[in-house]
């Protein structure tokens, strides 16, 4: 990707997390980056084009992340094997990376923020924040704790993961954010010994 279209496609999220993808315009984009909307139209066809991109990054880097760390980058049904072989430890250590990746990093942190401002404004929009934020975590952590055997598995994913929720609500507002994520770390740690 050239510099130049990466850089509007920086500049368009980080407006979308801060207005929201319905109030940002493309001439809003183009101004931002001082160059005209013909200019941007060089590089992508649409606002929406734009959108589609980040979505993709989204997907793309999701799947990294997982890789990273050996964990599964599919839903159980395409990938049974490499769910089974993941333990408690791992998922663990995955969390934490996952809490520093949709915090800390610039890119996942404002597709988070762009997305938990629009999920009031579009169903689209509320099936992504469900997707990556909501829902498919907690039932990738189910599928998780169902191949390993936990008993009540949906539940204890879901109290699993409302700990990883919360604390990205806490984070966003704290002056201290290097101990919100020792307080996510250590909050993790303990429900997993109650879960077990």
């Amino acid at each position: 990707m050239s510099n130049r279209k990466e850089e509007i496609l920086i500049v368009a999220l980080h407006l979308f997390a801060r207005d929201g993808y319905e109030a940002v315009s493309v001439s809003q984009i183009a101004g931002k980056l001082d160059m005209t909307k013909g200019a941007l139209y060089r590089h992508y066809k649409s606002k929406r084009d734009i959108f589609d991109c980040i979505v993709q990054r989204m997907e793309q880097q999701d799947g990294e992340q997982a890789s990273e760390y050996d964990m599964p980058e599919e839903e159980k049904e395409k990938m049974p094997e490499q769910y089974e072989n993941v333990s408690l430890d791992d998922l663990v250590k995955y969390s934490k990376s996952m809490y520093e990746y949709w915090t800390e990093d610039d890119f996942a942190s404002s597709f988070r923020k762009m997305l938990t401002i629009e999920q009031f404004r579009s169903k689209e929009m509320q099936n992504l924040y469900q997707q990556y934020l909501v829902a498919g975590p907690a039932s990738y952590v189910k599928d998780l704790f169902d191949s390993m055997g936990f008993t009540n598995a949906k539940d204890k994913a879901v109290r699993f993961y409302a700990v990883m929720h919360f604390y990205y609500s806490i984070y966003d507002g704290a002056e201290d954010k290097e101990n919100v994520k020792d307080e996510f770390v250590s909050a993790i740690k303990s429900l997993v010994q109650d879960l077990k």
